[in-house]
């Protein structure tokens, strides 16, 4: 694929959406410590479910206004009244199951927070802070045994296939594709 700045990039990358690029370019695969950014990437991930990342993304400005900034403690406080707003807004993807698994796993993220003392070293955990290097994978054993233990804490829309994208996006696993500019890390920009 020709790209105008002459970069090759993974072939998921959608050339004629700015976003999807700058995705691609800075963020994906990008390791993440944040509990902030680890909360938003993990809702947005499970309204991924059964639709594509780009049209996750493509709403992800009005799903953060929406969901006060992914503020944990906000989210944790919904009751059924934002629940109905959430469902009215149609800036964001209005599923009632995700809506409600998007409240419950963010009372079981501050739980496994309170656990570790934050959620990045529940998460880092399970590759003892190293960063994994896989491609063309949709799950893995890593994704399988941090899915069964998310919901076994009752995590919904946390299958293995959500959470392996889910530790793509935040750079526990690291997948640039074959020929791509980022194929090696983020220094090779």
């Amino acid at each position: 694929m020709e790209w105008k700045d002459g970069k090759t990039r993974c072939k998921w990358a959608n050339p004629k959406n700015e976003k999807y690029i700058r995705y691609h370019d800075e963020v994906w695969g990008v390791p993440v410590h944040d509990d902030q950014k680890l909360f938003e990437m993990l809702i947005l991930e499970c309204f991924q479910a059964g639709l594509t990342w780009e049209c996750v993304l493509n709403k992800q400005e009005a799903f953060q206004k929406a969901f006060d900034g992914f503020d944990l403690e906000k989210v944790c406080a919904y009751g059924e009244e934002k629940v109905e707003e959430l469902r009215e807004n149609k800036e964001i993807i209005r599923n009632r199951l995700k809506i409600r698994a998007a409240i419950k796993n963010a009372r079981i993220f501050r739980e496994i927070q309170k656990e570790y003392g934050s959620f990045s070293a529940y998460l880092w955990h399970w590759t003892e802070g190293k960063v994994i290097y896989e491609r063309d994978l949709a799950s893995s054993p890593l994704s399988d045994q941090v899915s069964e233990d998310l919901k076994r804490r009752g995590m919904t829309f946390v299958g293995t296939v959500i959470v392996y994208a889910y530790l793509q996006a935040v750079g526990v696993i690291y997948s640039h594709e074959e020929g791509c500019f980022l194929e090696h890390g983020q220094d090779m920009k």
